[in-house]
């Protein structure tokens, strides 16, 4: 009986969000920095043998023992085996856990999403590369599940690491690893803090209301995408990170001008 466990970090962005929507980037082009952590979603099926009298079982923070896929309550778990052409010939079983809470900013949906395809198609005995397993995170979350997210998380996800992500206006997504030296990334480690402050939030209420007002922002997301591109030259080429801290003060205080700008946005709309 095979069995299968996916194991995907969780990440961190720096530069760039926003850039990444497809609704701006297949216009104007986007890039993002970021870097997966040491912090994972682990995602395990397998066939459910058939001595049981329920079809599939669903374990995550609620237990589903159900007789078909579309009874499944869990979204994501309901339509990925659907996109993948499950069925109800055989059961599954799936469970997730996480390091992580989710809702904690880290991209905590997407790597699930690509957790969940990386092991559903282990069982389906294919392997994806990384670029068609993020392709297919995207479509799961942004087709199937109409989740108003960009494309920045799900990249991430499939591919781990340190990198520059760059979004084409013709759509294509080219994932370019950032060439800095062990020391160069340890020296980054010591200057970084991350801190969980106990509270969680729902991305998509932020998410659309970034949808939204895109076309408002114009001036602010390509200096976001500008960003990015300095902050890799930063690394990559020896500068002190004094200026990457700099420039992520900056880059919080446009994130925090956006902010304020959606929120008058949204009451004009209202």
């Amino acid at each position: 009986m095979s069995f299968f466990i996916s194991r995907t970090p969780f990440r961190i962005s720096f530069f760039g969000g926003g850039t990444d929507y497809p609704e701006w980037y297949t216009t104007h082009g986007g890039a993002v920095l970021s870097t997966t952590i040491d912090k994972f979603c682990y995602v395990s099926c397998r066939f459910l043998p058939p001595f049981f009298d329920i079809r599939h079982r669903v374990v995550w923070s609620h237990i589903e023992t159900v007789q078909s896929i579309a009874e499944i309550l869990h979204p994501a778990v309901r339509e990925g085996l659907h996109q993948l052409g499950f069925d109800d010939s055989r059961g599954i079983e799936i469970h997730h856990q996480a390091d992580l809470p989710a809702r904690s900013g880290t991209g905590s949906s997407s790597s699930f999403a690509v957790g969940l395809i990386k092991a559903l198609t282990a069982l389906q005995g294919r392997e994806m590369s990384g670029i068609d397993l993020a392709q297919a995170a995207i479509e799961l979350e942004r087709n199937r599940l109409r989740e108003p997210v960009g494309a920045q998380d799900q990249t991430a996800a499939a591919f781990g690491g340190l990198n520059l992500i760059q979004f084409h206006q013709g759509g294509e997504i080219e994932v370019g690893r950032v060439r800095v030296a062990p020391t160069r990334v340890r020296e980054l480690k010591q200057n970084l803090l991350l801190i969980f402050t106990g509270t969680t939030r729902l991305s998509a209420t932020i998410a659309e209301s970034t949808v939204r007002n895109l076309m408002h922002r114009g001036d602010e997301l390509h200096a976001m995408r500008r960003q990015a591109d300095r902050a890799c030259a930063i690394l990559e080429n020896g500068h002190a990170l004094d200026e990457f801290g700099t420039l992520l003060d900056e880059a919080w205080t446009l994130i925090v001008h956006n902010s304020a700008h959606d929120s008058a946005c949204a009451c004009s709309h209202d």
